[in-house]
């Protein structure tokens, strides 16, 4: 701590030092330049008299506007206003020390302007020189040294792309130079930003490529539809080009990254949906001040509404997950993002019924995302026991808790594999379900039990992309299960708004569906990422179709035939309310199914399952 407090002792009197001896400079030459350099000698005598009070001023003005405990080496437009408001005070002061009687302490007014032109001037100057040394000196010797400057070309002659392009023009360190723009907005051709000059449309670019040697563009379009970058994004890489991008509009929104932070182009890129609309305010209302769980939060979903609902300022987030290292890596990413005296990890599995109470009664949590579950189609195909006892169960042990603890909301995360049912999974998913709407239909308690289905999302575990992009790193085959499937895909920050959307919209009971948007072909994503990588489809890496395995359907549906379709206040957002009392079903799968869970074969349990949910179709082996 003396360590510290010496060194910064030690730089503001460097900082005074330095301030003190431009000011200095500067009024002297203002004198000289004032009286075209013969100074008469009862003006020397002024002079010297005037700027021990003319330093003093400006001194005390800098000191009021933050020029002394700011690093000079970071100089940039707020900087350069508080500077400027600092030295027009202190030139207003000396001319009101004239108007009040004391005009020997205060220079002639042509004195006094060029003085203060030629302060601007310096003062400006000294910061930019500093600004300068660290970014291209400084920052070029963390980077090791002298690079050779790639040329590259920015799509987006936006906000997003100017920034970039200063950024990277400001640090050659980075070994990157923009050479050219290309933007899809024609009255920006022919123009210069930061001197670098728009060419025209994406699509031009192949004909420049001899001319001006690009090896490497740069996508900054981040509010750009995704139809739109996946036009140019394919173009590009068909092209031969090396094509990066920056964070999405959200991230640089909410200031998790910086348009300086380039990254490859990922299929999720093109994949992208447009962005969501969230009350805000309303989901606000709902969280803020209160104790809020998420189970499952080591997962993707669940990550991502530890993520969401900390910015919403809840009392206490409580962080349930039984997988430890999933649930440590969270929580570090949590604590780095400031939110340390927020979180609260707990590893827990949720039928612990000794653990789960215990959690209960201690942290008293008043609204319940529910994330944790057994997604894995195939792997739960074969082990049926596994996806009933924490899908079904689970979830309906942890939902009578939360009603005995008088938790306000239930929200539990369903998914679209729980319509009409073809897989274990999802009709353990379902059988969840009927379970919280029998809970709700009760009528014996105040929590209302919400659930939300929605698809696959982009870049969770055991999704078809991490696998493909393994797959693809070794060199292929690339397997798909057939030519026809479809899946519906959503984005990980789109999937956990929307649910909490619909945690505010719900009353009770309600299923709440998300609109999925247009069902992907699987093959197709296969190709994209396969192209994205380098490869060509065929020949460098080969397409397997391997069958449909057990459980998995060609095409997901969007509802039940006893479901009634109604809309919500959100246009994304659909609400289905069943047509039959769920509470039968439920009690006949407590009594039937539960018991027998360890005690007959697969196909027993499948067929027990198909007497509760009439429309699943269950594989037999």
């Amino acid at each position: 701590m003396q360590l510290s407090k010496d060194v910064f002792s030690y730089r503001l009197l460097v900082t005074l030092a330095i301030y003190a001896g431009i000011i200095t400079a500067c009024f002297y030459v203002s004198y000289e330049v004032r009286f075209d350099f013969s100074v008469l000698p009862e003006y020397q005598g002024e002079r010297l008299r005037i700027l021990w009070v003319l330093l003093g001023v400006k001194l005390i003005c800098l000191v009021l506007f933050g020029q002394f405990d700011t690093m000079l080496t970071y100089f940039s437009i707020p900087d350069f206003f508080r500077l400027g408001w600092a030295l027009l005070l202190s030139a207003l002061l000396m001319v009101a020390m004239r108007l009040i009687g004391h005009g020997e302490y205060s220079p002639p007014r042509g004195v006094l302007l060029i003085d203060l032109l030629l302060s601007g001037t310096a003062f400006c100057g000294f910061r930019v020189a500093l600004r300068l040394y660290r970014e291209r000196i400084v920052f070029g010797r963390r980077l090791g040294g002298a690079r050779i400057e790639e040329r590259i070309a920015i799509v987006g002659a936006g906000d997003a792309g100017a920034s970039l392009a200063n950024d990277l023009l400001n640090t050659p360190g980075r070994g990157f130079k923009p050479v050219i723009f290309l933007d899809d907005d024609s009255a920006k051709y022919g123009q210069s930003i930061h001197g670098v000059q728009v060419v025209g449309a994406p699509e031009k670019l192949p004909l420049l490529k001899q001319a001006i040697g690009i090896q490497r563009v740069i996508i900054a379009m981040p509010s750009a539809s995704a139809k739109r970058v996946r036009e140019i994004v394919l173009s590009l890489v068909q092209g031969g080009y090396k094509v990066e991008t920056l964070p999405a509009l959200e991230e640089l929104a909410s200031g998790r990254a910086r348009v300086s932070r380039i990254r490859p182009v990922e299929v999720e890129d093109l994949l992208g949906r447009e962005e969501v609309s969230l009350d805000s305010t309303a989901i606000r209302r709902f969280i803020e001040g209160g104790v809020v769980m998420v189970t499952g939060a080591g997962g993707s979903i669940g990550g991502e509404l530890c993520r969401q609902i900390a910015r919403y300022n809840p009392s206490r987030l409580l962080m349930l997950d039984q997988a430890e290292p999933s649930l440590f890596v969270i929580e570090q990413e949590m604590i780095e993002a400031g939110m340390g005296a927020l979180v609260q990890p707990l590893v827990a599995d949720i039928l612990d019924q000794q653990r789960m109470p215990y959690l209960f009664k201690r942290f008293k949590p008043e609204v319940i995302f529910h994330a944790a579950a057994h997604k894995h189609v195939y792997l739960m195909e074969r082990q049926p026991a596994e996806a009933i006892h924490n899908n079904s169960i689970g979830t309906r042990l942890l939902a009578q808790m939360a009603a005995e603890h008088g938790v306000a909301a239930f929200v539990m995360i369903s998914t679209d594999k729980a319509i009409n049912p073809t897989s274990v999974m999802g009709a353990s998913k379902r059988l969840a379900e009927i379970h919280l709407q029998a809970l709700q239909a009760n009528n014996h308690t105040a929590t209302k039990f919400i659930m939300v289905r929605f698809g696959n999302v982009l870049g969770s575990s055991g999704s078809v992309i991490p696998i493909f992009k393994k797959q693809i790193a070794s060199g292929g085959p690339v397997t798909v299960t057939h030519a026809d499937v479809t899946r519906y895909f959503m984005t990980i920050p789109e999937a956990a708004g929307l649910v909490m959307q619909a945690s505010v919209l719900g009353k009770g009971g309600e299923i709440f569906v998300l609109d999925m948007g247009q069902p992907v072909r699987i093959v197709d994503l296969a190709c994209q990422m396969i192209e994205l990588s380098g490869f060509k489809v065929g020949e460098d890496i080969e397409i397997k179709f391997i069958g449909l395995k057990p459980g998995e359907k060609l095409y997901e549906e969007l509802q039940h035939l006893d479901e009634h379709h109604l809309p919500t206040a959100h246009p994304r957002i659909m609400r289905f309310v069943p047509g039959n009392d769920a509470r039968e079903g439920s009690a006949w799968a407590i009594a039937e199914i539960e018991g027998a869970l360890y005690k007959v074969s697969n196909n027993e349990l499948k067929a027990l399952l198909k007497k509760v949910i009439s429309e699943y179709t269950p594989f037999f082996d």
